[in-house]
């Protein structure tokens, strides 16, 4: 059975997530996950390169063969969703530095594929990440559950898409 290690990324111009599972066959496995907080980094452009550090470090430490990233929400605050903008540009930009190839989910798809439902709350969300990663009991900020959501939104994506090549076939 072939391991494939996945990245998901949850971009935030304060605090960004990141997810590591490993996906063997049906299987989810955590492997790690965590926050980049880059408030405390000041101005935007120096927390703009922490976001960017960040990600190049998690790259580097946990070498996944395939990433995933949130798509930008548009908010009715249109200097928020700018800012949001530019930290995932610089998410994406580490990305593609370290040699993988992106995938892009809208926020409905992430949490479709994890609870069943596009509009389901972070509450919720954090509870099903919980339950089919097996991480009842352990303490997980919302960015880590929802960048692991959009890891398990790509696993998902990819089991669907390799059967539909197999029938197909």
């Amino acid at each position: 059975m072939t391991k494939l290690r996945i990245l998901g990324v949850d971009p935030g111009s304060r605090y960004t997530g990141w997810g590591v599972l490993d996906q063997e066959g049906n299987r989810l496995i955590h492997i790690a996950s965590g926050r980049i907080e880059a408030h405390k980094e000041g101005e935007l452009p120096q927390r703009l390169l922490k976001i960017h550090q960040g990600i190049l470090e998690v790259v580097n430490a946990y070498q996944p063969q395939e990433t995933a990233i949130e798509k930008v929400f548009v908010s009715v605050n249109g200097q928020a969703t700018l800012v949001l903008g530019q930290a995932r540009g610089v998410a994406l930009l580490a990305l593609v530095e370290g040699g993988l190839r992106v995938a892009e989910y809208a926020p409905n798809e992430v949490k479709s594929a994890v609870s069943g439902q596009g509009k389901a709350p972070k509450e919720q969300i954090l509870a099903m990440v919980r339950v089919i990663l097996n991480l009842q009991g352990q303490k997980i900020s919302e960015d880590q559950s929802d960048a692991l959501a959009v890891a398990i939104c790509h696993a998902n994506s990819r089991t669907f898409r390799n059967r539909a090549l197999q029938a197909g076939n």
